[in-house]
């Protein structure tokens, strides 16, 4: 891929392009300079290329022209900077971090901030370095986060690994890490967590951004410890007074839409309706299916959106572009064209709708017309990266039962009041729901008809063969199913929801045999599956593939019924411990509003 000098290397040059005594590699006549520094929007502009930088944005650049320059006609089109996606997990794709570039290069990002802590839960430092040097070898700019919480609620959950100190500090060391992933654990941090205060100390000892994680409503004292623990960012709102309350505590709130999170229309009003300063607001996805990558867009889509919300479009490019490389100290890199910047940029004949007819990357063309012209080669994970899946054992029908007497029913029941996870769509957080299930040859029954189903966990980690059962209302599943799927923020375990035990225990087995992925069984058999072998997260299969194969399993579910938008990003967070209200982890039902363990059944 090609390596761009960095500014000390080739100033001169820069300067004598801009001076018109070396002429440049490329050209672009004629553009409308979308400004994200004035807010301006400036015609008959030209714009000259040299060594993959800006050498010269201007009025007029022919006198950078020489017999071997690119010409590029702008035909007065606008010419955006190249958008960056602030926070975000290329894991959520289930694709590998070339994939995810490849898909999202055609819709106008650039650059990515990716925190890789869904491989470390399951691989540790090594799964973090692999994603790590695959990122340097993009032709776009992918920076890496270290994660900071693996597993991410200690004591609530056990992941395949565990990260602390010692390892980020060496981790800080890597020559693409920018900062410290989200931290999640903010109970930990609140209290004086001594790994969580390591963990950040030495993330701004070496002057690099710490990446926030505070879900909870709670604006008080709590939220107030947090900011003072040094988190520069959060992208965990979801109401207009989070981003408010994130912007004056001097953090960067960073509004997230991704396929499943739609938390910019309730949040950008902070800017829209209360007059906000928009220069401390970012936009991010945080999490995308390959289904919505391929299909509706990446950065572009985000910004899109936010205009539609009534955000100026020189604004909302501002918070996808320049807001982002001042936060993570990258403003003479990226984010702007302008002078000595990487040369990233966008042409569009439409900024509210955003068509991305051409996208520059380190002054190459790298898509035109929504395709890549130029291709990028597949990577190759290691051995050690595979089969990770570990159950142990043959999983049976009695592995998902819900025994009464376990859970302290009396035997002459004949009902119980249990505790169920309430899936909240387009949101992240769940809600703590009770409901009333019968009784019958002694376990506790799914109820179909009011939309409560068997939620299980299964290691798969260490091999035990221990599942966690309890049960899970939101997915609307009107016919006998069951859906799998190794990937369970955070920890990945095994999260599988269904309406019959044993089909539960032929989805489980499957993803045993194809080493992970994402499966969904019917009394017919096998509707869909999606492959992950790397880790079991990720494809090793072309983003196109992957996004065909997971519409696949987006029409099986519909097919049982469930109607929720994006109904496996759901899924897949029904384990996530630091999120409220309540979720399932191998240590048992979780209330993470006080993150202690809590009863299935609820006491008389």
């Amino acid at each position: 891929m090609k390596t761009v000098p960095s500014w000390a290397e080739c100033s001169k040059s820069l300067i004598a392009v801009a001076m018109g005594k070396e002429p440049a590699d490329t050209v672009i006549r004629n553009g409308r300079w979308v400004n994200v520094y004035s807010g301006e929007i400036i015609p008959n502009t030209d714009i000259a290329i040299k060594y993959g930088r800006f050498a010269y944005v201007g009025p007029d650049a022919s006198h950078t022209e020489g017999v071997d320059t690119k010409i590029i006609e702008a035909n007065d089109r606008y010419l955006v900077p190249g958008l960056c996606d602030a926070h975000m997990h290329v894991e959520s794709g289930m694709v590998t971090v070339t994939e995810f570039v490849r898909a999202v290069i055609p819709h106008g990002t650039t650059s990515m901030f990716i925190d890789p802590h869904e491989i470390g839960n399951v691989l540790g430092l090594e799964g973090v370095r692999l994603m790590h040097d695959e990122a340097m070898n993009m032709p776009t700019n992918v920076y890496v986060q270290m994660p900071s919480c693996v597993p991410s609620a200690p004591g609530l959950e056990h992941a395949g690994a565990e990260l602390g100190v010692d390892d980020v500090v060496e981790a800080m060391q890597w020559p693409n890490i920018i900062g410290l992933g989200e931290v999640m654990n903010f109970p930990g941090v609140t209290a004086g967590d001594p790994t969580m205060l390591g963990e950040i100390a030495a993330t701004q000892a070496v002057n690099k951004t710490v990446g926030g994680h505070y879900a909870s409503p709670d604006l008080g004292n709590a939220f107030h410890a947090y900011a003072a623990s040094g988190a520069a960012d959060d992208h965990e709102g979801t109401r207009l007074d989070d981003v408010i309350a994130r912007v004056r505590q001097g953090m960067r709130a960073m509004l997230r839409l991704g396929s499943a999170w739609y938390d910019v229309a309730p949040q950008i009003k902070a800017v829209t309706e209360h007059g906000l300063d928009p220069r401390n607001i970012i936009l991010c996805t945080d999490d995308s299916h390959s289904g919505t990558l391929v299909n509706d867009g990446h950065m572009n889509r985000v910004v899109r959106h936010a205009i539609a919300q009534g955000l100026a479009p020189v604004t909302a490019i501002q918070m996808a572009t320049l807001n982002t490389a001042q936060h993570f100290g990258l403003e003479r890199e990226l984010g702007s064209i302008a002078p000595g910047r990487l040369a990233d940029l966008i042409l569009t004949s439409d900024l509210p709708n955003l068509p991305i007819e051409m996208v520059l990357a380190r002054g190459e063309v790298v898509a035109e017309n929504g395709g890549l012209t130029q291709e990028i080669p597949p990577t190759t994970y290691p051995e050690s990266a595979i089969d990770t899946v570990k159950l142990g054992k043959a999983l049976a029908a009695d592995d998902f039962a819900v025994k009464a007497s376990d859970h302290g029913v009396s035997a002459s029941a004949t009902e119980a009041l249990v505790r169920v996870i309430g899936v909240i769509e387009n949101q992240a957080p769940t809600q703590a729901l009770q409901r009333t299930v019968t009784i019958a040859d002694g376990l506790l029954q799914p109820d179909s008809e009011n939309d409560v189903c068997h939620i299980a966990l299964v290691e798969r980690h260490q091999g035990t063969g221990a599942v966690v059962n309890g049960f899970v209302s939101g997915f609307g599943y009107t016919v006998p199913c069951a859906m799998a799927s190794t990937v369970a923020h955070d920890a990945h375990h095994m999260i599988v929801v269904g309406t019959d035990r044993e089909l539960m225990a032929a989805a489980a087995n499957r993803l045993g045999e194809v080493g992970g992925g994402v499966t969904l069984f019917t009394s017919d058999g096998e509707q869909a599956m999606v492959e992950l072998p790397i880790a079991g997260l990720m494809s090793n299969e072309r983003a196109e593939v992957v996004a065909e194969k997971a519409q696949g399993l987006v029409n099986a579910m519909r097919d049982c019924g469930c109607t929720l938008n994006n109904a496996y990003m759901q899924h897949s967070l029904l384990a996530l411990v630091v999120i409220p209200e309540l979720r399932l982890s191998d240590v048992g039902l979780i209330d993470v509003t006080t993150f202690k363990p809590t009863d299935l059944v609820v006491a008389e």
